[in-house]
């Protein structure tokens, strides 16, 4: 099983496919790796060499932010946005789309389930 970046990678995937399962890498990043390296995108996970293996994994830490390092980045700059008081970090401190989205209606991703207004009735018809 190649493990690589502390993430095990899906054995019966072609390879390409099976290196977007590591935080970090898309489709685009897991071609461009693939292509540093030499290794073929169409061979199946199960097949890769350990030489292949161990290229692949120097590749990635050579040119590539992935899994924790990439976590933190993000997080940190996050926290930068809300340290400030910006408009996307207060945002982000209330816990709304930071994107410009609508929140009349929609946004329930973000903002959770529906909670019940006290004392308000329907109105009828």
């Amino acid at each position: 099983m190649a493990r690589i970046s502390g993430v095990d990678l899906p054995r019966d995937k072609r390879v390409e496919v099976g290196l977007t399962y590591v935080y970090g890498i898309g489709p685009t990043t897991a071609r461009r790796i693939l292509t540093a390296t030499g290794v073929s995108p169409d061979i199946r996970v199960r097949d890769l060499s350990d030489a292949d293996v161990t290229k692949l994994r120097q590749e990635i830490e050579r040119g590539v932010r992935v899994e924790g390092a990439l976590r933190t980045e993000i997080a940190m700059n996050i926290k930068r946005l809300m340290d400030i008081g910006s408009y996307r970090g207060l945002r982000h401190k209330k816990g709304l789309p930071v994107r410009g989205q609508r929140t009349h209606t929609n946004a329930r991703t973000k903002k959770g389930p529906r909670r019940a207004i006290a004392g308000k009735k329907k109105v009828t018809k």
